[in-house]
C-alpha cells in the first residue's frame, strides 16, 4: 500500500506540474491521467471508468484570465488510484461499487484543488517578477532557481493529496465488507447515473446556472438511489 501511495503521489505531482508549469500536452486531463495511474497500479479499468466520468464532467471547463476552473486532475487521479487499491485489497479488479464510491468521495477535490491553485499562482507571480529581474541582469542560475521555487508547491501539494487518498483504500474496503448488500447494489447502480449526469453537465458547461442545476439533480438522484437501497434492506 505504501508503494501504491508513492506511485500515485508521484504521478499526481508530476501531472500537476504538467498542467500548469511545463509541457501542457493534455496528459493531466481526467481520462489520460486516471488511466495512467490505473495502469501503474495494475487496474487500468478503474482508471478508465473513473476517468470517463470526470472527463465528461470537466469537458467544458477552462481557466480564463484570473478565473480558474475546478482542478480536474486531482479528483480523477485520486479517484482512480483509490478504486484500484480498493480492488487490490479484495484480491481482484475494482467494481462499479468501487468506481461510484470513489467518484463521490473524490469529486470535492476539484473545488478544493481550484482554491489551492489560486493561492499557489498568486505565490508564483512573486517569483516570476524575480525571474524577470534575474533574466534582465543575465543571472541565468538565479532565474532558474525562481522557476523551481514557484513550481515545487504544485508538485508537493497535489502529490501529497493523491498519495494520502490512495492510502485509504484498504480501510474503505473493510467498511464495504461490513455494509448491507443493498447498499453495495445501490452504489453500483449510481455509476451509470453519474456518467449520464456528467454528460449532461458537459452539455451545459457553458451555462453556469445550468451546470449548477445538473449538479443539484445528480446529488438528489444519488441520494434517492442510496436511500432506496437502504430502505429495501431496512423494510425487507
Amino acid at each position: 500500500m505504501v508503494s501504491a501511495a508513492l506511485i500515485a503521489g508521484l504521478w499526481g505531482g508530476l501531472l500537476a506540474l504538467e498542467r500548469r508549469a511545463f509541457l501542457q500536452a493534455a496528459l493531466s486531463r481526467p481520462l489520460p491521467a486516471a488511466v495512467g495511474v490505473g495502469a501503474l497500479l495494475g487496474d487500468p479499468t478503474a482508471g478508465l471508468m473513473v476517468g470517463l466520468v470526470f472527463e465528461l464532467l470537466y469537458l467544458g471547463g477552462a481557466s480564463l484570465g484570473g478565473a480558474h476552473a475546478d482542478h480536474e486532475m486531482s479528483p480523477a487521479v485520486a479517484g482512480a488510484a483509490l478504486a484500484a487499491t480498493m480492488g487490490d485489497a479484495t484480491g481482484a479488479d475494482s467494481t462499479a461499487t468501487h468506481w461510484a464510491l470513489c467518484i463521490l468521495l473524490c469529486a470535492p477535490l476539484g473545488i478544493a484543488g481550484r482554491l489551492v491553485e489560486t493561492r499557489l499562482d498568486a505565490r508564483a507571480r512573486r517569483y516570476f517578477a524575480r525571474l524577470v529581474d534575474a533574466a534582465d541582469h543575465g543571472q541565468v542560475e538565479r532565474a532558474l532557481r525562481q522557476n523551481l521555487r514557484a513550481m515545487w508547491p504544485h508538485f508537493a501539494f497535489y502529490g501529497l493529496v493523491t498519495g494520502l487518498v490512495t492510502v485509504l483504500g484498504p480501510s474503505l474496503t473493510s467498511l464495504l465488507h461490513s455494509a448491507p448488500p443493498s447498499l453495495l447494489r445501490g452504489l453500483a447502480g449510481t455509476y451509470p447515473l453519474l456518467g449520464t449526469v456528467a454528460a449532461a453537465a458537459a452539455v451545459n458547461a457553458s451555462q453556469g446556472e445550468g451546470r449548477l442545476r445538473v449538479a443539484a439533480v445528480v446529488a438528489l438522484l444519488v441520494a434517492l438511489l442510496l436511500l432506496g437501497a437502504l430502505g429495501v434492506r431496512t423494510w425487507a
